[in-house]
């Protein structure tokens, strides 16, 4: 037996799935769609790392203890977020609806939450509070990460506006815990 969405997913796939289209159908121009894919694979993981790696070299004091803070603190969201996913099963609107193409290959079937801005935001925020300096370099990434995941085909705005949520609120507990 097929798993179901909640209902409220089918409300929300409905308002939703005409603004997701627009935005995905801009991925026609070449060039923004290699902006979005490039997006999208520095927010996969590569990106998230290097700015886990760097710590000890930003911090020479603290910057392992902030290595392993941010590395447990992306940790504990992937598990939420693949609870999240394989329990809410929202089907991605590529899937749902014909007419929004996928422009990039997904990494499994469900959409809610966007776990590529679930880490854009959280690893924002961790940076906003040790390393404010990198703030402006890593806004315009956040911003392209969070833009992909629509404008892909991969996921609706719900999904990257509680993905955000849940980022931020996982670096708020981060930094509650371990400062």
């Amino acid at each position: 037996m097929k798993p179901r969405a909640p209902a409220v997913f089918e409300r929300l796939d409905l308002l939703e799935w005409q603004l997701c289209q627009r935005l995905a159908g801009f991925s026609i121009h070449r060039p923004w769609l290699a902006t979005l894919r490039l997006a999208s694979k520095l927010g996969d993981w590569p990106i998230w790392v290097a700015v886990i790696l760097a710590q000890p070299w930003l911090h020479p004091q603290a910057g392992w203890r902030l290595a392993a803070q941010y590395a447990l603190t992306a940790a504990a969201a992937i598990v939420v977020y693949r609870l999240l996913k394989t329990r809410l099963c929202r089907e991605r609107p590529f899937i749902t609806f014909a007419t929004i193409r996928c422009q990039e290959p997904a990494r499994d079937r469900y959409s809610f939450p966007s776990g590529h801005t679930i880490h854009a935001v959280m690893f924002l925020t961790l940076v906003t509070a040790h390393s404010p300096a990198l703030v402006p370099a890593l806004v315009p990434l956040v911003a392209l990460i969070a833009m992909s995941r629509v404008g892909l085909g991969l996921h609706y705005l719900s999904d990257v506006a509680a993905g955000a949520a849940i980022g931020y609120a996982f670096a708020l507990a981060s930094l509650a815990l371990a400062g």
